[in-house]
């Protein structure tokens, strides 16, 4: 059997594990993720030194209320095109600082809405949208995506890059993101502090909703 590879990031005494193979997927409904500014020479150092990432073509529209209710609540609804896969996905904030989140695919954000809340989104989101939804912002990048494990299960890092996108408006981007599909947060808290230790990252706080919105 392959001997495991143990990386240490200097000065943290975290860890991301080589030679594993990642476990199964957690369960939907809650999302754990990390994010770091980056650079394209720090996405490129990043991919060969992992290898054998998958490329997905992403085009995402923001949606929300003609009151922002959704702003509001500081929740996300959007629709992606994923290599040209739509799949529309509601997300709400989580007392421990995580997410909520639950995807369905569906062709528009109006048929996707009732697959969302049928999967557990919160039902007050049919009230939120009766007087419907309008996109105000969106992003369109390359994600290069690779499963990974960690101490106690897997995470997937992807790298990030493309534009953001305001009304006329477009900001470059390029960012890693380390999201837990299995284990512990710990674990992938370990995971991503060892990668931005070796490469130079420092952490993004904004995400590409409150980024685009700005450009809005």
């Amino acid at each position: 059997m392959a001997s495991s590879t143990m990386i240490l990031a200097s000065g943290s005494g975290s860890v991301y594990n080589e030679g594993q193979k990642p476990k199964r997927s957690a369960a939907m409904g809650r999302e754990f993720e990390l994010k770091y500014r980056a650079e394209a020479g720090d996405l490129e150092k990043i991919r060969r030194k992992f290898g054998n990432f998958r490329e997905i073509s992403m085009e995402t529209t923001y949606y929300d209320t003609p009151e922002l209710a959704l702003r509001a609540r500081r929740w996300t609804l959007r629709r992606r095109l994923e290599n040209g896969v739509s799949v529309c996905t509601v997300k709400t904030p989580l007392p421990d600082g995580s997410r909520g989140e639950w995807e369905a695919e569906a062709p528009d954000i109006r048929e996707g809405l009732p697959k969302l809340i049928a999967l557990g989104a919160p039902e007050e989101l049919a009230e939120l949208v009766k007087a419907g939804v309008s996109p105000f912002c969106g992003a369109r990048f390359t994600r290069l995506a690779r499963l990974l494990p960690t101490e106690d299960g897997t995470v997937e890092l992807a790298l990030d890059q493309g534009v953001l996108l305001g009304v006329g408006r477009e900001l470059p981007f390029a960012e890693v993101e380390v999201e837990l599909k299995s284990g512990s947060d710990r674990g992938a808290e370990a995971f991503a502090q060892a990668l931005a230790a070796e490469f130079g990252l420092s952490v993004q706080p904004k995400s590409k909703l409150a980024r685009a919105m700005a450009l809005a």
